[in-house]
């Protein structure tokens, strides 16, 4: 595996019917969206997530954990939790969890500020919460000097 600073890192945003994935460069510290993938109750389509997962080879798999504003946890953090152990068991990829608070209601605002549909259950921006989820992290990580340099401050 890379060294940190310069590993790829996909980032999926979880959720019950529609989940959200991104993939960047820690050395960059942005992300692309990626995909939007199908879920039934929680279960994503795993057919897609081994495809994202094979033709991006990730070193870092991200899930968003989408705690209370408070910072305690409730059912959907159990359920996330959940498919990051399942994502780790099935792919043998480290996974870790990123505090996603306010990333869905962002991407909704960067939605409705290009124009695009209010109608968010059909045009879905699970893939843009997923790269807020891994720039995040970028973001975090560079500010307790866990991550690379950046140059664009």
């Amino acid at each position: 595996m890379p060294e940190a600073g310069r590993r790829r890192v996909m980032a999926f945003d979880f959720g019950l019917r529609r989940m959200g994935a991104a993939v960047g460069q820690e050395w960059l510290g942005r992300g692309e969206p990626l995909a939007l993938i199908p879920a039934r109750d929680g279960i994503p389509d795993w057919t897609r997530i081994e495809a994202l997962l094979t033709e991006w080879q990730p070193d870092l798999v991200l899930v968003g954990l989408p705690l209370n504003m408070d910072g305690t946890e409730n059912e959907m953090c159990a359920r996330a939790r959940k498919f990051g152990k399942r994502l780790q068991g099935r792919f043998h990829c480290p996974v870790e969890m990123v505090d996603e608070r306010l990333t869905s209601f962002e991407a909704k605002g960067d939605a409705l500020a290009a124009g695009r549909s209010r109608d968010f259950g059909r045009n879905g921006i699970d893939d843009r919460a997923a790269v807020l989820i891994l720039e995040t992290w970028f973001r975090d990580r560079d500010n307790t000097g866990g991550g690379p340099a950046r140059f664009d401050r």
